[in-house]
């Protein structure tokens, strides 16, 4: 198929953005090539500058659950653009959005509404510092939790991609209260805190990481983790930003049965518009300012345009049987690789979590960033080509999730299905 548009386009924005994108793994880096541009997106399908249709897998990196234009989200925003975009005031909307995180997140009692996931998990811990009066945080490698200076310490994704392990000229005085410990290693975070006693504030995590490809937590790991924390007098933190509402309707959290103290949450909840969150026990989040000596403050937090579109996605999904099929499209994807890959006699781990799902080119079964690092990444970008050439398209790098959509019915999944055989039948071998 022809990319002329999109590489043109791409000439242009090297020029004028650094790398040519506004976020650094849409620059295809992972897997060669220069990035699509986009022109529009319709249900399960994106459309590209040059006409071209795609199955879509990347959904915005996850927000988009029900697909793209979902006719409920649109009539919200257009509804609510009509009547003004922003007014730095409060509104109603932010109440029902609350009201509606709250009724399905378990540990959430308050919630307070910011504009990017990034600003989530940095508040969260901020909050987690102040009220616990201690500095130190314990974060896991391959997990992202954003671009914070802090946080910029074995952060896998997009990091991971460009083979950066950290971002160069973070300050020292930064990163010197943050320890890094392998995900599912319940020994190594034990360790810190008997290394720092009465000086970790939080442990920060992702409960299934889906940041270095989707990597569920072992047994035992998210529940050893609130034992520790409870009993060393730290705050558990979970940054769902990505696994709210995907993994299961109430989080990662709901399905694991393990409450944090703190909740990082976005995508989902915005409906595709920025937005993010964090919310937890009431006596916590009290000590965020104006109720609490906490500050964080931003124009554009509580947006009506991103309250509506979340309120609206929100309600679609509570809709009965309306989760269940997207975790049912999630789950034919991963068994369809697995059975074309084993097949084609490739070695392939894949998994599921709720509404996502991953693969990597493994021999054995990945638990954490050090395995994950050990994948045929070559392979994958091959894989992420031939799926590609077939109009369908899975995210640009071998450390990063997929994303099933309510959208994803009918001619497309059974697309993406035949796309899937024929790439391990015909492509990888």
């Amino acid at each position: 198929m022809k990319t002329d548009t999109s590489t043109r386009l791409y000439r242009q924005a090297v020029r004028l953005m650094p790398g040519g994108v506004n976020s650094p793994v849409r620059a295809f880096r992972g897997v060669g090539g220069d990035p699509l541009f986009v022109a529009r997106g319709e249900g399960p399908y994106l459309v590209d500058a040059d006409g071209n249709r795609y199955v879509d897998y990347v959904l915005s990196w996850g927000p988009l659950i029900l697909g793209h234009a979902h006719p409920a989200v649109v009539e919200a925003i257009q509804r609510q653009a009509a009547h003004g975009t922003s007014f730095g005031a409060p509104t109603e909307a932010e109440i029902a959005l609350a009201q509606a995180v709250i009724e399905l997140v378990a540990s959430v009692e308050m919630v307070r509404f910011v504009n990017s996931g990034t600003e989530a998990t940095m508040s969260a811990l901020r909050l987690a510092r102040a009220y616990t009066t201690r500095h130190k945080i314990i974060k896991f490698e391959g997990c992202y939790h954003g671009h914070a200076d802090m946080l910029l310490v074995q952060a896998g994704s997009g990091v991971a991609t460009l083979s950066q392990p950290d971002s160069p000229r973070v300050p020292p005085g930064a990163t010197q209260d943050t320890q890094s410990a392998p995900y599912n290693d319940l020994a190594a975070v034990r360790a810190r805190f008997e290394q720092f006693p009465g000086e970790i504030a939080a442990v920060i995590v992702e409960p299934v990481a889906g940041n270095m490809g989707v990597v569920p937590p072992v047994d035992g790991f998210l529940q050893g983790l609130r034992d520790l924390t409870t009993a060393h007098g730290a705050l558990l933190i979970f940054d769902e930003v990505m696994t709210g509402f995907r993994v299961a309707l109430g989080g990662a959290q709901t399905a694991y049965g393990v409450l944090p103290d703190l909740t990082a949450l976005g995508k989902v909840i915005g409906g595709g518009l920025p937005v993010g969150a964090y919310g937890g026990r009431r006596e916590i989040m009290e000590q965020v300012a104006p109720a609490g000596p906490v500050y964080q403050a931003g124009t554009l937090s509580g947006n009506p345009l991103a309250m509506a579109a979340g309120l609206a996605t929100l309600r679609t999904l509570r809709e009965p049987g309306v989760f269940e099929r997207i975790v049912a499209v999630a789950a034919a994807l991963r068994d369809a690789i697995q059975r074309s890959a084993g097949a084609a006699g490739i070695p392939v781990q894949t998994v599921s979590a709720g509404t996502m799902f991953g693969l990597f080119f493994n021999d054995t079964p990945v638990t954490n960033y050090a395995e994950v690092k050990t994948s045929d990444a070559r392979r994958y970008a091959a894989f992420f080509h031939a799926l590609l050439a077939r109009a369908v398209y899975l995210a640009p790098s071998a450390f990063e999730a997929g994303f099933a959509a309510l959208a994803h019915t009918g001619p497309a999944l059974d697309q993406t299905l035949d796309a899937i055989d024929s790439v391990f039948r015909y492509d990888l071998n």
